[in-house]
């Protein structure tokens, strides 16, 4: 599919998102308007239980006929678009072959957890992993799905053998694939979630590849956020590419540069939420909160920006797994769910767990579950109130840790249903903004690549349109909550008696 949305003038800017059902190229104006968009579908497969995968010739043809069907509809006014960025899925991985170019492995998931086992036997090192690379030694990043390969393909032993292998976060590949310099580059956000990646010195950690056995030949170089990464060809143009990221990073920049005090939840596949902190980098110590993430969104000349984040594995991909469970099409799902949600009220309760548990908890096997009789519509209706749920022990999570949120502000694909939002800010006692526009990622990721951060777009935060949904008394929903958190803690305490 692909749109003119208005006539370019003056200086444009190019976005690739690279997503986990779809890849969109978006060209928008140095006001933040949107001068053209493609997007072309891609493809998930799960070839075992826990096992997520794509194909990563797949993942670069997409992207490129995306390119090629907004380089038509621009035509000259290609030569407008000063620069380009990328944005992709900061945990999934790809081995390469750096000589040929071929892919030598699937794309696994930031949602894969085939080498959980394997992740496990590093929990005794989790503080020390923590306060070098903010985050938790997890089978959803990078480090675990590298190993498996290397032990498990016999193309990526063969490429490692003979000096040739390249392995790393997908847009480290696509970099490679998609640029005519063929860089081995990787940015923070998409390097820090290999758990290889020392956050406070911007690079690669030798204590973890040497804790990981791996050795860092074979891993790109790691640059700021902002950087001459190549040259991209749009039509018959050469455009440079300047910014690399992840999604989830970008998606903060949706709206301007982020404030302190809102917590930013970008609900998707899975629901992210993150909050700007006030601690530089060098002040970060072990000492970090247990169950939360501290990640670095963005760096560049003037420094970096650093987030508390926090994680809900299963949300639009709980709604799939539990829709196609009973039958019910993701078309019905979209046009009734908005009526379920206002009109339903005998809601059981869902434990879930799909992608295993997030933070705060950690817990890669959970079993998700229902509590209570009803019937589908009311089955929908208690996922959606999961992911609410779980969004509010991170919120609570974070008011435990001393962190001041005053607002909530929400996008993604499942940010459009109200009764989602009502419920969000009636559980947590926070205004709920939902600024009235789509493509958070790609909106981000313009602003970034535009390089105006004080300005562009003017005010954006306190000028932009957006519907507030106001906490409200809601009783029923709290009873529901306290009951689905004593159910929870159950099965958790179960969980922790099986493991010993």
């Amino acid at each position: 599919m692909s749109d003119v949305l208005i006539q370019p003038s003056h200086a444009l800017y190019l976005a690739i998102d690279q997503g986990g059902h779809a890849s969109r190229v978006m060209v928008f104006d140095a006001r933040g308007d949107v001068v053209a968009k493609a997007v072309r579908e891609v493809s998930v497969s799960h070839p075992r239980p826990d096992w997520v995968e794509q194909d990563g010739d797949v993942l670069e043809i997409s992207i490129r006929e995306a390119l090629d069907e907004v380089a038509g509809i621009l035509g000259e006014n290609c030569k407008a678009i000063v620069a380009a960025g990328m944005a992709t899925q900061r945990s999934n991985v790809v081995c390469w072959d750096r000589k040929t170019g071929k892919v030598l492995s699937p794309v696994i998931s930031w949602q894969d957890r085939r080498a959980s086992r394997w992740m496990q036997s590093y929990g005794k090192h989790a503080q020390r992993i923590r306060a070098i690379t903010g985050l938790l030694p997890t089978a959803h990043y990078g480090v675990s799905k590298l190993v498996w390969c290397l032990e498990n393909l016999p193309e990526v032993q063969s490429a490692h053998s003979n000096g040739a292998l390249a392995w790393g976060p997908l847009a480290s590949f696509l970099l490679f694939r998609l640029l005519d310099e063929q860089p081995m580059l990787v940015d923070p956000a998409n390097a820090s979630r290999t758990l290889l990646w020392n956050m406070n010195q911007c690079h690669w950690s030798e204590e973890l590849l040497t804790l990981f056995g791996i050795t860092n030949e074979a891993l790109p170089e790691s640059v700021p956020s902002r950087y001459n990464f190549g040259t991209l060809d749009v039509g018959a143009f050469k455009v440079p590419l300047t910014v690399c990221t992840g999604d989830q990073s970008a998606a903060l920049f949706a709206f301007g540069k982020p404030e302190r005090g809102v917590a930013s939840i970008n609900m998707g596949t899975g629901a992210f939420l993150q909050t700007i902190v006030d601690k530089d980098i060098d002040d970060l110590k072990p000492e970090l909160p247990d169950r939360l993430l501290r990640s670095i969104v963005w760096s560049d000349e003037n420094g970096s920006i650093v987030v508390s984040e926090a994680t809900v594995n299963g949300a639009g991909s709980a709604l799939q797994l539990v829709g196609n469970d009973l039958g019910i099409s993701p078309q019905t799902v979209q046009e009734f769910l908005p009526e379920w949600l206002a009109t339903e009220k005998n809601i059981p309760l869902y434990l879930n767990g799909v992608s295993g548990l997030g933070s705060p908890f950690w817990m890669p096997d959970f079993v998700s579950k229902f509590v209570g009789e009803s019937e589908p519509p009311e089955k929908m209706v208690a996922v959606i109130e999961s992911i609410v749920f779980l969004l509010q022990i991170n919120l609570e999570e974070m008011k435990a840790n001393k962190i001041t949120l005053d607002q909530i502000m929400v996008s993604g694909g499942l940010s459009v249903l109200d009764g989602l939002c009502q419920r969000l800010a009636d559980l947590s006692g926070l205004p709920v903004s939902r600024p009235q526009q789509s493509e958070s990622t790609s909106k981000g990721l313009a602003f970034l690549i535009s390089g105006q951060e004080q300005s562009w777009p003017a005010g954006a935060n306190k000028e932009l349109k957006s519907d507030v949904f106001t906490p409200e008394t809601n009783k029923d929903l709290a009873q529901r909550y306290g009951r689905w958190r004593k159910e929870f803690n159950k099965e958790l305490s179960k969980m922790e008696l099986d493991h010993g």
